[in-house]
């Protein structure tokens, strides 16, 4: 063990984690499809992350769903499903207050996480996130040192557990739309190992390059290679390293370079009358620039009375791009969503296909004439599972049919050798 404690494991929502035997970091590569990596590992750009491929532990994992940022973060610090932990979005409809309400703290948080028990316990734990919208759930009742990337210059040690978080990386906070945001994470956590003994590290990236460069553009190759060097410093510290993504990425744009979205708001404005509906964009977060709050998954709530659900249920499953629309309980039951904070309905969209609100909610000229690459459904379920050591006899047997991106902490302390 690490440190003092008479401590050989923790539990967390029902599962046992055994004490860190070595330095662990856990990092959510946000966006990382696997095309990422078939890309870049043929090109050479990422010896580091095809060691771990070859020599450690690599499978396709399922994200929680909806494909998002908050609700899979989430899920992976907590190690289980929305219905546990409470967070189902990024964005929601309070059904009471009828308010829109963005996630930006750990309010709708309702079972600890893996990081908060484990400190509990005496374990030293550091959070870095590239952004901070993150930052408040994934220290849900953690103690330790909790930073982000875009307030690196406003660290405080009541606040954040430590000051002059860009004094100790070396540069200036990064801008929020730059690849340097991720790296920056990478880098802080680098300085933070090597400068503190920690025993669990977690790393939060961004998805800016996977939404504005496809898995084959020099762009994302050159940003895979960045990664990869951090990720070989953080092997020479001696840390375990375990590495999911919280959703895929796919273009959802037409052959001409416009945005393929179905405008569901107008359509059932147009059909059941304006205000009968409001649909609900879960993507929507602050740093909507790079994707104009279009991704492939949106919640319909009822706004009137008399309305018939089966019959507008009826309507969005004849839209083409469409592939599930069901009932709020029936997608609860089937993707593991809180009930209680779920909508009347849930539509997700075919790979290709965006889902919007009404036209007039989303600035689509902020994409500055790119592409239009997002996530949020099914399409996006599939993210890589990796583990940069070789797993114990028990974990290597195990069956991955099943295997979820918030698995990673049971692999990274339990699986290892």
């Amino acid at each position: 063990m690490s440190v003092a404690t008479t401590v050989s494991q923790i539990e967390a929502n029902g599962r046992t984690y055994r004490w860190p035997v070595r330095p662990t970091v856990v990092i959510c590569f946000d966006g990382c499809d696997p095309a990422y990596l078939a890309a870049s590992g043929p090109a050479g750009h990422i010896p580091t992350l095809s060691g771990f491929l070859n020599d450690g532990f690599y499978a396709i994992a399922d994200a929680a769903m909806p494909t998002f940022t908050n609700p899979n973060n989430v899920s992976i610090v907590c190690g289980a499903p929305p219905v546990v932990h409470g967070v189902a979005g990024n964005y929601y409809l309070d059904r009471e207050t009828k308010q829109e309400v963005m996630m930006l703290d750990a309010r709708l948080m309702r079972a600890p996480t893996i990081l908060s028990q484990f400190s509990k316990a005496g374990a030293r734990i550091a959070v870095v996130t590239a952004k901070d919208k993150l930052r408040q759930a994934l220290a849900h009742e953690m103690r330790g040192i909790a930073v982000s990337a875009q307030y690196a210059d406003k660290c405080t040690m009541a606040e954040n557990g430590i000051e002059d978080l860009t004094g100790l990386v070396g540069r200036g906070t990064p801008d929020q739309y730059s690849s340097d945001l991720s790296l920056f994470v990478l880098d802080a956590g680098i300085r933070l190992l090597e400068t503190r003994p920690l025993d669990i590290l977690y790393l939060s990236l961004s998805d800016l390059v996977q939404h504005k460069h496809a898995p084959d553009a020099p762009e994302a190759h050159e940003f895979m290679k960045e990664v990869d060097d951090r990720l070989a410093r953080l092997i020479e510290l001696g840390a375990t390293i375990g590495i999911v993504a919280d959703h895929g990425m796919n273009d959802l744009s037409r052959p001409d370079g416009t945005p393929n979205v179905i405008y569901l708001g107008d359509i059932l404005d147009e059909e059941f009358g304006a205000g009968s509906t409001r649909v609900i964009c879960p993507i929507t977060d602050p740093f909507v620039k790079h994707h104009g709050a279009l991704g492939g998954f949106v919640r319909v709530h009822l706004m009137k009375d008399g309305l018939d659900r089966n019959e507008i249920l009826k309507a969005i499953r004849t839209l083409p791009g469409v592939e599930v629309a069901l009932p709020g309980e029936q997608a609860a039951a089937q993707f593991e969503f809180p009930l209680d904070r779920e909508a009347d309905i849930v539509v997700i969209s075919c790979r290709g296909v965006a889902l919007g609100a009404r036209k007039i909610d989303h600035d689509v000229s902020q994409l500055a004439g790119e592409r239009l690459r997002s996530h949020g459904s099914l399409a996006e379920q599939q993210v890589p599972f990796i583990i940069s050591h070789p797993l114990n006899e028990t974990y290597a047997k195990r069956s991955v049919a099943n295997l979820r991106n918030f698995d990673v902490f049971d692999y990274a302390l339990n699986g290892t050798l």
